[in-house]
């Protein structure tokens, strides 16, 4: 019997796998039984043909002008399917919420919510994600958000809640697919012992969505990804998708605007696109409409959008539906638009352009996080508890200077999970990023979704740019077995499959034909 989570340490957060009695959750009962039987070095081992496969696959990210292999921890992240109903309810109620949040801003009439109170004119006005220039366009189908992720975390008392709503440019969805892919490699034993739903269809839900949003008469859309090019942190994703969608990736310099229609050049003369999924944030998409020294967008792609002769996904404008200071008013939209409760909640926020709140909590700066409205990536982000003297001085300088600019957050000690830690496995903290797919008449939340590691001890920043990494995530199908759905490929392994790596075919090699045609 193996030793890897012999003295696993108890810890003031919520574990992933164990209740606090220090016995497994029901859930996780069949996976703690497996780890247990694997020693350090097999753990080793499987480490070694994770490395491999990400070589092989090219599995990268890079930042800062590095590039490196995508870190993969190799103990899954499992989720009961009673809890991934709540999960997947919540994200599509936020989603639909913020739809129309966004379709209450640009379009033609007065914002509703702000002529309601919802929300006041301010929070619009001073938001640096507000695009002015999208204002009355109508998108295809009226969908803005078409593929949405949505950051989760669990609290110390174990209540799932939204850290955070990516809208604009959500990323992470080549990772899920190629983690599972190389789990499956790597551990095809532990499938044997759960029923794991799939996510090979995910590339395919989102093109299904694309399609379903094109222009009116495009009969056979033309879907095209288009990125910043190589040296962007996410380049391998834009190529993966771009390939398991089987569309054409391109740069801004492949593409014209003629008469407001969008044009493809190729080898073959100038092809006329009708959807265009971009990996570029809105400053640099149009040179016409924003920033003129962008060379990487495509200039007049705005104009064919307004006249309905091309599809943006995701819409331009979105960002302001990412600003964290919106964050805090998505309870109110949920019950103004929807007329239902959250079923989510967020994490405790405090909004600072309200002067006795400000003062409230730069009163207790050691005990609170602060964050920037308009970050990302985790950059900017001061946790208090660790925050030294000096730096808590610069955000406390910054607050006063610009507090519109700011939120301060109660601290939300993420759950943790067993995570690699050379040949141990130790409590490391987690998120959840859910992806959500709009085809403009179903909001669709795909099995899953990313979750990522805070790989340092002691560690809440989980994002890969800060030294991050990520976890297969295992959403448990209900017993007995769900009916298959038509358009998701079965999870299968050969019945011979152990525990260990088959010996007849390392991770490496070539996959089974079946699982080759799956993942086509």
């Amino acid at each position: 019997m193996g030793a890897l989570l012999d003295g696993y340490p108890d810890g003031p957060a919520y574990d992933e796998m164990f209740g606090a009695d220090g016995s497994p959750h029901p859930h996780m009962r069949a996976l703690h039984d497996a780890l247990q039987t694997l020693t350090a070095e097999d753990l080793v081992r499987r480490a070694e043909a994770r490395d491999r496969s990400f070589r092989d696959q090219g599995v990268t990210f890079s930042h800062s002008g590095q590039e490196w292999v995508f870190p993969l921890d190799l103990i899954p992240r499992l989720i009961p399917s009673a809890e991934w109903d709540l999960i997947e309810a919540g994200v599509v109620q936020r989603v639909r919420a913020l739809e129309a949040f966004l379709a209450d801003i640009y379009g033609p009439g007065p914002v509703q919510a702000v002529r309601d109170g919802i929300v006041p004119r301010s929070l619009l006005t001073t938001s640096a994600g507000l695009c002015r220039q999208a204002h009355g366009i109508q998108p295809p189908g009226d969908v803005r958000i078409h593929l949405a992720g949505i950051d989760l975390v669990r609290d110390q008392a174990g209540v799932v809640r939204v850290l955070e709503d990516n809208l604009q440019v959500p990323s992470g969805m080549s990772y899920v697919v190629e983690n599972r892919r190389t789990m499956a490699r790597v551990f095809p034993g532990l499938f044997l012992e759960q029923q794991v739903r799939p996510v090979a269809s995910y590339p395919g839900r989102l093109l299904d969505a694309l399609r379903r949003c094109a222009p009116a008469g495009a009969e056979h859309p033309t879907v095209v990804l288009l990125t910043p090019g190589v040296g962007n942190s996410a380049y391998f994703e834009h190529a993966f998708l771009a390939r398991k969608m089987g569309i054409e990736l391109v740069e801004g310099r492949d593409l014209l605007c003629r008469d407001n229609v969008l044009y493809m050049r190729s080898i073959n003369g100038q092809r006329r696109v009708d959807v265009v999924y971009r990996r570029i944030n809105d400053d640099f998409l149009d040179p016409v409409h924003f920033r003129p020294d962008s060379v990487v967008g495509c200039p007049g792609i705005l104009n064919a959008a307004r006249a309905g002769n091309v599809t943006i996904a995701n819409a331009v404008g979105n960002g302001v539906a990412d600003d964290k200071l919106t964050y805090t008013y998505v309870p109110a939209l949920i019950e103004y638009y929807l007329g239902e409760k959250p079923l989510l909640p967020n994490a405790e926020t405090y909004r600072l352009d309200d002067p006795e709140v400000r003062e409230h909590c730069l009163g207790r700066m050691d005990q609170l996080v602060f964050k920037p409205v308009d970050g990302s990536g985790g950059n900017g982000i001061v946790i208090g508890p660790k925050a030294t003297e000096p730096e808590l001085a610069q955000v406390r300088e910054q607050v006063l200077d610009a507090p519109r600019g700011w939120v301060a957050q109660e601290l939300v000690l993420l759950s943790t999970a067993p995570s690699q830690c050379g040949d141990r496995l130790l409590p490391r903290h987690i998120d959840l990023r859910p992806f959500a797919v709009n085809d403009g008449e179903q909001v669709r939340v795909l099995p899953g979704g990313l979750t990522r590691v805070a790989m340092r001890e002691g560690s809440l920043i989980v994002n890969s740019s800060q030294g991050g990494g990520s976890k297969d995530t295992w959403v448990l199908a209900p017993w007995p077995r769900r009916a298959p759905d038509p358009d998701e490929e079965p999870a299968q392994f050969p019945a011979q499959a152990v525990r260990g790596i088959q010996p007849d075919r390392g991770p490496h090699q070539e996959q089974p034909q079946q699982q080759q045609q799956q993942n086509q």
